[in-house]
């Protein structure tokens, strides 16, 4: 959803790209920053018993690894450095990034085992589910409600959330594990209606 606006979000981090850049910061370096703010954040939720504000840098480390992640593309197509492996790399890694603070997020006992689990397999299946259809020829940016950006954000949410409430985090997840598998249902349906037109 929020991918819709994606050309303005990349318009407005040209500053902070170009400073990057002038740095030597290449896109795979930011891609790879990315994800050590990600363990980073990872590790902060998995050890949140020794001080609950360990969640709250948490979600900031999270965040700062998804802004990142927006920065090494634009990074990429500022300065014509957009490669075949530097996306393979940095779709891999958003991948890793994910995965690694959902299961800490589980072990944690922040939410319920279960929740975490359909969550992670929703957020993977959004992922794929857009790739194979783009192999197939058919665009699916934009389509759906929880994309990475939306998931990472509710994430945040909850997180920020959990020192009012100990459960807005575990709640978040939940509505996470419902988001993302309609998402995928949604993109199911829409290439299926794509593939019949084309037929």
């Amino acid at each position: 959803m929020l991918t819709r606006f994606k050309e303005q979000i990349q318009s407005i981090l040209k500053a902070e790209a170009k400073i990057l850049h002038s740095v030597g910061m290449t896109p795979n370096k930011i891609s790879i920053l990315a994800i050590l703010f990600a363990v980073i954040a990872s590790c902060l939720y998995l050890t949140w018993r020794v001080n609950q504000v360990y969640i709250l840098l948490a979600a900031f480390c999270f965040l700062v690894s998804g802004l990142l992640d927006a920065l090494d593309g634009a990074v990429a197509r500022l300065y014509g450095e957009a490669t075949a492996i530097g996306g393979f790399l940095d779709s891999l890694l958003d991948r890793y990034a994910e995965a690694f603070v959902i299961i800490a997020i589980m072990i944690a006992g922040l939410c319920n085992p279960f929740w975490g689990a359909v969550t992670l397999v929703g957020s993977l299946l959004v992922s794929y589910s857009r790739a194979r259809a783009e192999v197939a020829g058919v665009k699916m940016e934009t389509m759906g409600i929880a994309e990475r950006a939306e998931r990472m954000i509710i994430i945040a949410i909850g997180s920020f959330l959990t020192p009012l409430n100990f459960e807005a985090l575990s709640w978040c997840i939940i509505i996470l594990a419902v988001l993302t598998h309609f998402t995928v249902l949604h993109r199911s349906y829409f290439f299926y209606k794509k593939s019949k037109q084309e037929a």
